[in-house]
C-alpha cells in the first residue's frame, strides 16, 4: 500500500519540521506536537508495510 507509505512519511517529516521549529523559537508545545505528528506518520508507513506483507 504506497498511499500508507507516502503519507506517513510525509506526516514524519513535517513533524520532524515542527519539532526543530519548536526549537528554535523554544516553544516547547510545538516540539511535542510534532513529536506526535512523527510518531503518527512512523506508525502509518507500519501499516503499510503490514498490509505489503499481507498481500
Amino acid at each position: 500500500m504506497e498511499s500508507e507509505h507516502i503519507t506517513g512519511k510525509a506526516k514524519e517529516l513535517k513533524g520532524k519540521a515542527k519539532q526543530k521549529l519548536g526549537e528554535a523559537i523554544d516553544n516547547k508545545e510545538m516540539q511535542a506536537k510534532g513529536k506526535i505528528d512523527e510518531v503518527k506518520g512512523k506508525a502509518e508507513q507500519a501499516v503499510g508495510d503490514v498490509k505489503d506483507a499481507l498481500e
